[in-house]
């Protein structure tokens, strides 16, 4: 069951104010530091922070068909189509560097912004995201995602605890089932978390 339109948007910024606390508490000379696999910490928060700057821009890119019509399956076709792995990587270290030298107060300031856009933003509007015309509430989880395994992986990389609610982690692993179910691995989550069996070595639902 997916969150009820009135909450999907609450759930995004209760998910980017847990990331902008994160950043917030990063010591600045360790940004050039590991992050997540080739990306340094740096990398890592911009490539973060590209979950309130593509909402930014979305929300001023109408759509005119509905071609995506569940976060699950914005997944499900970003997983089907070949990726540039070398592109992300490009993109997360832009992003990273876009935040100059005082990356928390950037990201607060993002975090300010997509809340009031979002402020009346109508939740069944469409907006034309990677991959066609998608509804502003279904986009939403899919960044909600983001923030919040990212901040994960934040805290992993720095030892900071991002303290994220629990509604936002209900909300993410509920979505992280429904991606696993669409791409045909439903049996095997379920086996997994009830500990029947457990995963293959690399198994994810996100490339």
């Amino acid at each position: 069951m997916t969150a009820p339109a009135e909450d999907v948007a609450s759930l995004y910024l209760d998910a980017a104010g847990t990331f902008a606390d994160v950043v917030s508490e990063i010591d600045h000379s360790g940004l050039g530091g590991p992050g997540l696999g080739s990306w340094d910490l740096r990398s890592l928060v911009g490539h973060t922070s590209r979950a309130l700057v593509t909402v930014l821009a979305y929300l001023d890119q109408p759509a005119e068909r509905e071609a995506i019509d569940s976060a699950e399956q914005y997944y499900a076709l970003a997983a089907r189509q070949s990726t540039d792995s070398e592109a992300v990587l490009e993109r997360g270290r832009r992003a990273g560097e876009d935040l100059g030298d005082a990356p928390a107060e950037k990201v607060r300031q993002l975090v300010d912004q997509v809340a009031a856009r979002l402020d009346g933003a109508d939740p069944d509007a469409l907006i034309a995201v990677l991959g066609g015309g998608m509804r502003v509430g279904n986009y939403l989880p899919t960044r909600t995602f983001e923030l919040t395994v990212h901040s994960l992986d934040i805290g992993a990389a720095t030892g900071i605890d991002g303290r994220l609610s629990v509604p936002v982690l209900a909300h993410t692993a509920a979505l992280a089932a429904r991606i696993a179910v669409a791409l045909g691995q439903g049996q095997a989550i379920l086996t997994a978390l009830t500990g029947r069996r457990p995963l293959p070595n690399g198994f994810s639902i996100v490339s």
